[in-house]
Parts: C-alpha cells; sequence; structure tokens
C-alpha cells in the first residue's frame, strides 16, 4: 500500500525517479482537432494516390452496373505498373467529345451546396460533379484484333466472346457494327455492358471521326467494387470469358489491381488508431518515470 501511495505523490507531484517533469496527458478536446486534419490528410492523400469513389451517371453498364451506384476505383496499382486487361473495369477521362455538357450530372442551383459538394468530392467522400469521366469494360487492348459485326458475337484474335454479363436481351454488336478494328498500342477499346444503351468504342468509331480508342494514360483505374448502395454491394472481378482458350495473354500484369485498393483501405484507418495509441502508451510511460 505504501509503495502504491508513493508511486501516486510522484506522478501528482510531476517528478520522476531521474528528477524529470512528465509530461500531462492531452486531453481528447486538444487532440479532437489534430485527429480531424490527419483524417482529411489521410481522406486527400487515399483519394489522390488510392482510391476515388465514383458515381455511375448512365444505363450503360446494366445490370452490372446501376444508375446512381457508387464504385470505388483503384489508383494505386498503376504505380507498380499494373496497366489495364481485357475484361476490367475501368474509369477513364473523356478521350475527346465523347460526353456533351447533358451528359454531366446536374449541379445544384445553390453556391453553398455546390462548395460542400466540392470540398466533400476532393476528400474522396463524395464524386465529383465536374469531372468528365466514363466507364466502360475493356474488351481489347493494344494490338489486339475486334470484330464487330450485326448478329454475331464480338471476337478478339479471332475468338468469339462469350458473355454473360451483358445486359439481358442487348445484342454483342447490332447496334453499332465496326467490322474489323486492330487497336493501336497503348490505347484500349472498351463497350457497355448494355449494347443496346451505350456510345461506347463502338459508336465513337461510327460518330466520332473515326476514333473509340481510349489511350492508356486517360485511365484513371479500374472499378474493384461496387460499395453504394449496400444492397448492390459486389465486387467487380475479371470474367472468366476473357480466360477462354486462344485468347493471348497480354505482357503486363493485372494482379496488383487485385490488391492495390484493398490495400489502401486497409491502411488509412489503421494509421489514425496507430498514432492515437502511441501518443498514449508515450503519455503512460512519461506519467510512470
Amino acid at each position: 500500500m505504501d509503495q502504491q501511495l508513493a508511486g501516486t505523490g510522484e506522478a501528482a507531484s510531476g517528478t520522476g525517479r531521474a528528477g524529470g517533469t512528465a509530461k500531462p496527458r492531452r486531453s481528447i478536446w486538444v487532440e479532437l482537432p489534430l485527429l480531424v486534419v490527419l483524417a482529411l490528410v489521410l481522406a486527400v492523400v487515399v483519394k489522390t494516390f488510392f482510391v476515388q469513389a465514383f458515381s455511375i451517371p448512365s444505363d450503360s453498364m446494366n445490370n452490372t452496373l446501376m444508375k446512381n451506384d457508387r464504385v470505388l476505383v483503384d489508383k494505386f496499382s498503376p504505380w507498380f505498373g499494373a496497366t489495364p486487361e481485357r475484361g476490367e473495369v475501368v474509369v477513364f477521362h473523356d478521350p475527346g467529345n465523347w460526353l456533351s455538357a447533358a451528359d454531366l450530372p446536374p449541379r445544384s442551383s445553390s453556391a453553398t451546396v455546390r462548395n460542400i459538394q466540392s470540398a466533400l468530392s476532393d476528400i474522396g467522400l463524395l464524386p465529383s460533379a465536374t469531372e468528365k469521366d466514363l466507364i466502360k469494360r475493356v474488351i481489347a487492348v493494344g494490338g489486339d484484333t475486334v470484330v464487330c459485326n450485326a448478329g454475331a458475337p464480338v471476337s478478339v484474335d479471332g475468338v468469339k466472346l462469350q458473355e454473360p454479363y451483358i445486359f439481358p436481351g442487348a445484342t454483342p454488336c447490332d447496334d453499332y457494327p465496326v467490322g474489323t478494328v486492330t487497336v493501336p498500342k497503348g490505347y484500349l477499346w472498351v463497350m457497355g455492358d448494355h449494347r443496346n444503351d451505350s456510345e461506347d468504342s463502338r459508336y465513337q468509331r461510327t460518330h466520332n471521326n473515326g476514333g473509340g480508342f481510349v489511350p492508356v494514360s486517360d485511365v484513371v483505374g479500374r472499378a474493384f467494387v461496387v460499395a453504394w448502395p449496400l444492397s448492390h454491394w459486389a465486387t467487380l472481378p475479371v470474367p472468366a470469358t476473357f480466360g477462354q482458350p486462344g485468347l493471348s495473354q497480354p505482357s503486363g500484369s493485372a494482379a496488383p489491381y487485385a490488391f492495390g485498393g484493398l490495400l489502401a483501405l486497409l491502411a488509412a484507418v489503421p494509421t489514425t488508431v496507430w498514432w492515437r495509441r502511441r501518443r498514449n502508451r508515450r503519455a503512460a510511460a512519461a506519467a510512470r518515470r
């Protein structure tokens, strides 16, 4: 009992055994603003380099993605050299006049609401209402030859694709048949899963000065999970379609994409928790001295 009281006396007087002075622990009201700032900084870093949320603006990816779904996009894996592969669902910047003003999400008439939305999108809590981005599935990569004719399935390098992910009743190529197209190196050929309601590479090839290719440099990242609403929660793996016999494997590797987004999600919150526990341990050690 005496030893316990003596120890308490040393802590109360603020004098340690080595003659030093123990630092008082900060109150939660002092640390809370610091934690908020740290969380905001982490959110901005995560959004810029790791994961970003995007809202689905149309029905072009039904039923894989529904209008107004929120997806999380892995922006981290490309730092490890990952490049888009066949079958991935990717978000990319408008390659050039794919989108019109009417295609952009409506903006609030209130300046205050717009400013709040902009601030929240900057830290990754809301999708941006101003960025001109699209989301489609990669069907072919640089060097591939695509054949897209009415009344026939899509083929890549001579392999007819079995596409169970396309919208029920939609036809693979009937709306915008483009014949035979070879994808240049450094570019992608993309299509929506709702082929009858998607102004994708096929449409752009026939309506946009012979374009239709998406530069790999315009790709923001791969969508790896549907995060909202919770009733639509699902991962977005590469379909078995793109493992069909006869399809050559591109030189790049999609493996990092399987872990990049998950790593970013797992790293953000634990970092904040670790920082607070570390401070608590330091304060406790100082009190015991």
